[in-house]
């Protein structure tokens, strides 16, 4: 079936962990572009999950500069923050299933890549203290997808990332476990994100499976990163946009993106956006983990 003839329901997810840049504009776009491009709706919802990490006055600066840059979305922006009934009910589903033990393993006696390595499976009834909650993954549990960008996926996820954290031993809800969550409450049919998140997709979709939710395409963009190779992200010190600058700022989200060229008559947001909706192709956006700024000549 056409990607045109099917509900459109996409969504922009940040993290109110400092303001807007280059990188996470160019993921709104994309998203953006991709869901008006079909006739979509497109959410914001706000992963304010982790308060710790949390910038204050962060959330409302990513609403405004999306807004300056004629980014405005369809519905209420919804807030993680205000999702704890629902992410309790899904781990109560999910511990019904059988498919969840508590694990107080310290860091020192988890695997590299922070898998538990079973010490703690044999004594769950003795584990009183802080725990983190886990899903327990069989070990030959292998997850298939085909992203729209990248292509067929294959995932050992039972090899490579077993028994993965649903909710932290602070308390905290993980990330796996609430973006799948409000993606089936919000009925997101399309993914779009950068490729730094496709190693989480087959934990989300094995959520998805166990839960018995529906799965979205997904569709995973290549990063834009400094010369030294490091991600755009407020921890590398990527700067923040210059919400005056919008028209600029897009057209540079929209080279990196490999899209048509916004004729220079186009002055305003809301011109450069009308022409990229109307000539928004996925097909050129390279099918890449990812694309140094330089490239774009963007100096980092």
């Amino acid at each position: 079936m056409s990607r045109l003839k099917t509900l459109y329901r996409g969504r922009f997810a940040p993290s109110p962990t400092g303001p807007l840049h280059l990188g996470s504009l160019i993921t709104a776009l994309a998203s953006y572009l991709d869901a008006r491009h079909c006739g979509g709706q497109w959410l914001v919802r706000m992963e304010d999950l982790d308060p710790p990490r949390e910038e204050p006055g962060a959330a409302a600066s990513i609403l405004r500069s999306l807004q300056c840059h004629g980014l405005f979305w369809d519905e209420e922006v919804l807030y993680q923050s205000t999702r704890a009934a629902d992410y309790t009910s899904a781990l109560t589903t999910l511990a019904l299933d059988g498919l969840l033990f508590s694990c107080d393993c310290t860091r020192a006696i988890l695997a590299p890549d922070g898998a538990c390595l079973g010490q703690c499976r044999a004594r769950q009834t003795d584990i009183r203290g802080p725990h983190a909650l886990r899903v327990a993954v069989t070990r030959g549990c292998q997850i298939q997808f085909n992203d729209l960008l990248q292509g067929p996926q294959l995932s050992a996820l039972g090899e490579s990332l077993p028994d993965f954290v649903v909710q932290r031993k602070d308390g905290l809800y993980a990330y796996q476990l609430a973006v799948v969550v409000d993606d089936a409450a919000q009925g997101i049919t399309h993914v779009v994100r950068g490729s730094d998140l496709l190693d989480s997709t087959p934990r989300q979709i094995l959520l998805q499976q166990l839960l018995s939710y529906h799965t979205p395409h997904y569709c995973h963009l290549p990063v834009i990163t400094t010369h030294q190779g490091q991600k755009f992200s407020k921890q590398n010190r990527a700067p923040a946009l210059v919400d005056d600058d919008a028209a600029h700022n897009l057209r540079c989200a929209l080279r990196f993106l490999q899209q048509r060229e916004p004729p220079p008559a186009l002055i305003t947001a809301e011109q450069i956006l009308a022409h990229a909706i109307k000539c928004w192709d996925l097909s050129r956006v390279p099918a890449a983990m990812a694309i140094p700024a330089a490239t774009i000549g963007v100096d980092t």
